[in-house]
């Protein structure tokens, strides 16, 4: 049966740029890096996690480059992840706000992606 997501894809204009963020500013693990048709596959972990990223945009979804990421990353301090984050150079939409359900910011990568990073 389904044990887990394997990777979730995250839509680049510039994989070579993408890379450098979520390896260098997140600290993601390259997992593979590949050629694949006209870009490369590029599959990257997130250190103590089990589910993957892939920056990789499939033919006709261009579109979807710079779009809200539907899905959330989750860390154990939300304001002190915000904080090296920031120091970093990742840019932050939102910086840390509670709620009733947990706190959470929102971060854009270097693609104009955005996505939540919340508490577990």
């Amino acid at each position: 049966m389904i044990r887990q997501v394997k990777f979730v894809g995250i839509p680049v204009a510039d994989q070579e740029r993408a890379l450098a963020f979520y390896r260098d500013k997140l600290g993601f693990k390259v997992h593979t890096d590949q050629p694949m048709g006209k870009q490369r596959w590029i599959e990257l972990r997130i250190p103590g996690a089990e589910t993957g990223v892939v920056l990789f945009t499939p033919e006709g979804h261009e579109n979807r480059v710079g779009t809200f990421f539907n899905g959330s990353f989750s860390c154990d301090n939300v304001e002190k992840s915000y904080e090296e984050l920031q120091a970093r150079g990742v840019t932050f939409k939102s910086g840390p706000k509670e709620e009733p359900w947990g706190t959470f910011a929102i971060f854009e990568d270097s693609e104009g992606n955005s996505f939540v990073l919340g508490s577990r």
